[in-house]
């Protein structure tokens, strides 16, 4: 009985270690893709026929950072129990999962591993994700005798409605949308007339899009809205990619990997334009909060990342971000990155938006490189309403 009763308490012992000890994710960056099984000769093994015809366009070519991450060193990895949940080839990483700290050290050690960084930890008291879907949808009428309806005066403003009489209305673009969620998207009647080409979610692999945050439903309205009289957004004819990126449960630098896998798959996939309405500059780790000092385009990730986009002969537009009227006040990355289109928020009068991030960066370019229509916006919501 006293053995039974020893070998319980033990076993109780580990376990609750076991229950109590906190997850990671960590950023592994590897030092070269020597081992890769790819060839640049052959780009049509990694990259669509779309997006190549997208470089050769404009006369860019092919080089190792559009070579994927090797597939040895990610084996290697997993071997040490690494589960890898993010890829990116631009800055040559992988992300990974792992239980203890014991298990990131063995990683370290491996010989094609330049550096660590630890990007998440288990919150101590997990958010439930409950999906649920709003049933209440409402049918879409006509409302207004203007062709954009309510949305003409933000469309005027940024004299999209001039682009659109010359007969660029987004046609033959594909445009990636990197955001939290497009909640109800598909069962929206005043949307169920734009072009999806595809979907993916970058931080749950078996998640929904359509039933997660509906913050990306409301960027995406602005620009793919097609119902004349009631709402035409900036880019009506275009295709788009909906991509999730943004953990809305917790602020931690893991999502900056996602963001990075989402726009090496926008890349890979062909598409003309990313849009991103995020930005990072405090965390729920606070010693990683970023200081002004850190606005260069290159200390953050999805700011590095971002400055590739253009390189590779896609155009970004990001939010400068919404912190004009704390304490930070600045932009938001990757609103810092170079060559990068940052926009900040203006009300239909054209008046600034007091919570619409400022520049410079910390190297003195001047940000936001333009404004446009983010606050009292129309956009859709996910009951189908304005």
């Amino acid at each position: 009985m006293y053995r039974k009763l020893k070998l319980f308490i033990v076993v109780s012992f580990v376990t609750l270690l076991a229950v109590a000890h906190p997850g990671y994710k960590y950023r592994v960056l590897l030092t070269d893709k020597n081992k890769t099984t790819f060839s640049l000769d052959q780009p049509d093994r990694f990259l669509s026929k779309k997006a190549l015809e997208r470089r050769e366009k404009q006369n860019i070519r092919i080089d190792s950072t559009d070579l994927p991450v090797c597939e040895a060193y990610i084996k290697a990895i997993e071997r040490k129990g690494g589960k890898v949940v993010a890829k990116g080839k631009w800055n040559n990483f992988v992300t990974v999962s792992c239980a203890d700290t014991i298990q990131i050290h063995q990683i370290a050690q491996l010989p094609f591993v330049r550096a660590i960084k630890r990007v998440w930890i288990e919150p101590e008291v997990a958010k439930d994700e409950v999906l649920k879907r709003d049933t209440l949808i409402n049918e879409y009428e006509e409302i207004d005798s203007l062709y954009y309806g309510v949305g003409t005066r933000q469309i005027e403003i940024s004299n999209a409605d001039k682009l659109h009489q010359l007969g660029f209305k987004g046609q033959g673009m594909e445009v990636a949308v990197i955001d939290a969620g497009f909640h109800n998207l598909d069962s929206i009647t005043l949307l169920d007339n734009v072009k999806i080409a595809g979907t993916k979610d970058f931080v749950n692999a078996d998640g929904n899009l359509y039933l997660g945050h509906s913050h990306g439903l409301g960027v995406f309205s602005c620009m793919a809205a097609n119902k004349p009289k009631v709402m035409v957004g900036t880019a009506p004819e275009a295709t788009y990619w909906l991509l999730r990126s943004e953990d809305e449960h917790t602020e931690h630098l893991v999502e900056q990997d996602y963001w990075a896998a989402a726009v090496e798959y926008a890349d890979s996939v062909g598409v003309d334009v990313i849009n991103t309405s995020l930005g990072y500059h405090t965390f729920d780790d606070e010693a990683q909060n970023y200081t002004y000092r850190d606005l260069d385009g290159e200390h953050a990730l999805i700011s590095r990342q971002a400055s590739m986009v253009a390189k590779k002969g896609m155009v970004l537009v990001c939010s400068a971000g919404n912190t004009g009227a704390n304490s930070w006040k600045k932009i938001t990355t990757p609103g810092d990155a170079n060559y990068v289109l940052t926009v900040g928020a203006i009300d239909a009068q054209g008046v600034l938006a007091p919570f619409s991030a400022v520049g410079n960066t910390v190297d003195g370019r001047v940000k936001p490189d333009v404004v446009a229509v983010g606050r009292y916006a129309y956009a859709v919501s996910p009951y189908g309403t304005l």
